[in-house]
């Protein structure tokens, strides 16, 4: 019927359509679609907004978590209207650190930001974030930076790790600042003009408390009470739930929150394992989750998960959550001198990745990944177990490279034997 009603004869044959097609260099199949000018829509379309991009899975419209090899992790980048949860290291070093790169990219592509904090005023939170490396400067900073971490074993091949040669590199370096996500200079500061034409909102949780306090039974607390209102005013105001049609301009609200469920925000789940406030922590995430989904929007929450005692809180934020990384800092740990880890500083958890519009969530097929936190930049990598080759190793140090390999599981290259050695 198509090659047909191409040729404009009912009689033509299907051989000669395709001769037809074949000369003129076109397929005989044609793309149904609205004309070129005419006004009929063959359906609803993504809205073009500044530093997004539709997923390839779904069409979900995405943005930057602000480390391109994060956004990897995750099936392209941070679904629009949803929590990404980072449980935060032991002593609040790197979660801080990717706290700050979310906020630098909502910043560099203009986004709103709403920052939410217990700890520190969110105004000192924006003086620290970091550089941008934008055009030329992504490839000379990088260069210098791996030359400058370069040993003469990485320079070696090894020819007895072959099976790491088959395995998918991770990005861990620069791109075109045109593309999706950009790579920032830790050792150097947001350039001032770059804050003062930002739009912030800042919420200082001890500038928001209220001396005349009355506190109602069974209700929220009050600092996540102050806060949800604040997030709720932010996006009714500022038009991201499309409520106001003179905002010809869309844009994205980047809301950061930083520790929360600490004791600095007057909640007792880390103080207790039967606290009185247990279900307040878990309300705030379905009311804000909810404010999320109407909303052009997207929230980074950090949480110190280590500290709460009770899992079955730990569990439900974590199903309040779409988004959870986790990260474990070697910080104070065995594992700091351990010779196994000596190329890295923690390691990183992909615990849960969203699947909208499902009752499950997707889990991450990479489960060996570490990150370490250069001079410059912060790098996430897989975590490749060193050979063990040579004859004046002593047995105790053996066994201690097959606990941790152990430990780490079979996606790491965990020995055979366990703690079983030959030796002759």
């Amino acid at each position: 019927m198509a090659a047909e009603a191409t040729c404009g004869s009912g009689a033509a044959s299907t051989k000669s359509v395709a001769e037809a097609a074949r000369k003129s260099n076109i397929t005989s199949f044609q793309r149904r679609g609205p004309k070129a000018g005419g006004t009929e829509s063959s359906g609803p379309r993504l809205v073009s907004i500044a530093g997004t991009r539709p997923s390839l899975r779904n069409g979900q419209l995405l943005v930057s978590t602000g480390l391109p090899a994060l956004d990897q992790l995750l099936g392209g980048g941070l679904a629009v209207g949803t929590v990404l949860l980072i449980e935060e290291d032991k002593y609040d070093v790197y979660s801080s650190l990717l706290f700050k790169y979310f906020l630098a990219e909502g910043l560099i592509n203009g986004h709103v930001l709403l920052v939410a904090s217990a700890k520190e005023d969110p105004a000192n939170i924006l003086q620290e974030l970091p550089a941008p490396l934008l055009d030329d400067n992504y490839k000379k900073e990088f260069d210098e930076e791996v030359r400058d971490h370069q040993t003469p074993e990485t320079n070696t091949k090894m020819k007895i790790a072959w099976r790491y040669q088959l395995l998918p590199k991770m990005k861990t370096g620069p791109v075109s600042s045109s593309r999706f996500g950009h790579y920032y200079d830790v050792s150097k500061r947001m350039p001032q003009e770059l804050l003062e034409a930002s739009n912030c909102h800042g919420f200082f949780l001890p500038q928001k408390m209220s001396s005349n306090l009355k506190v109602e039974p069974c209700s929220l607390i009050h600092g996540y009470t102050k806060l949800l209102q604040f997030i709720q005013n932010t996006i009714y105001e500022e038009g991201f739930d499309e409520s106001n049609p003179q905002k010809k301009q869309k844009n994205i609200l980047r809301i950061g929150i930083q520790n929360l469920g600490s004791p600095l925000w007057g909640d007792d789940v880390c103080c207790t394992e039967n606290c009185n406030n247990s279900h307040s922590l878990t309300k705030f995430l379905y009311v804000l989750r909810g404010l999320l989904r109407t909303s052009l929007s997207a929230c980074i929450i950090t949480m110190p998960t280590h500290l709460i005692q009770n899992k079955a809180i730990i569990s439900r934020v974590t199903n309040l959550s779409d988004t959870v990384v986790g990260l474990e800092s070697f910080i104070g740990s065995e594992r700091e001198t351990n010779p196994l880890y000596k190329d890295y500083h923690g390691l990183i958890h992909i615990r849960q990745i969203p699947r909208l519009n499902n009752l499950i969530c997707d889990e991450s097929d990479v489960k060996d990944l570490a990150f370490k936190l250069k001079r410059k930049l912060f790098t996430i990598e897989r975590l490749h177990l060193p050979p063990d080759l040579s004859d004046t190793v002593s047995r105790s140090s053996k066994q201690d490279l097959a606990e941790s390999a152990k430990l780490l599981g079979p996606g790491c290259g965990m020995m055979a034997g366990g703690k079983k050695h030959l030796d002759f």
